[in-house]
């Protein structure tokens, strides 16, 4: 298990055991995070799983594809150079202890 701390706006934080390979929006999804919608299921067409990720962190991420980028143009909260879409970050044991933060809203 991956530990993904997932901190709210208020910079509360909710650490969350994630299956490697799991997406990061499922698990807040079942887990019951607030701030995380994720309302397409990870099919990579709402945007609503927006998220800023730890910038000390984000080059150990895969880079966003072109669909992933085009999405980000459309987040309701403001896009930030280390925004991403959680559903598009996979648990792995690279990514333990990362942090991501959850924007003030979705819609």
């Amino acid at each position: 298990m991956i530990r993904i701390h997932y901190v709210d706006p208020d910079g509360n934080t909710t650490t969350l055991n994630v299956p490697d390979g799991q997406n990061l929006m499922q698990a807040a999804v079942q887990n019951g995070i607030d701030g995380i919608v994720g309302e397409c299921g990870g099919s990579l067409v709402c945007a609503t799983c927006h998220c800023y990720v730890d910038p000390a962190r984000l080059s150990e991420l895969n880079p966003p594809t072109d669909e992933e980028l085009e999405l980000l143009d459309e987040v309701a909260a403001q896009r930030k150079d280390n925004s991403r879409l959680s559903c598009q970050i996979k648990a792995s044991a690279a990514l333990d202890d990362l942090s991501i933060t959850t924007p003030e809203t979705q819609y």
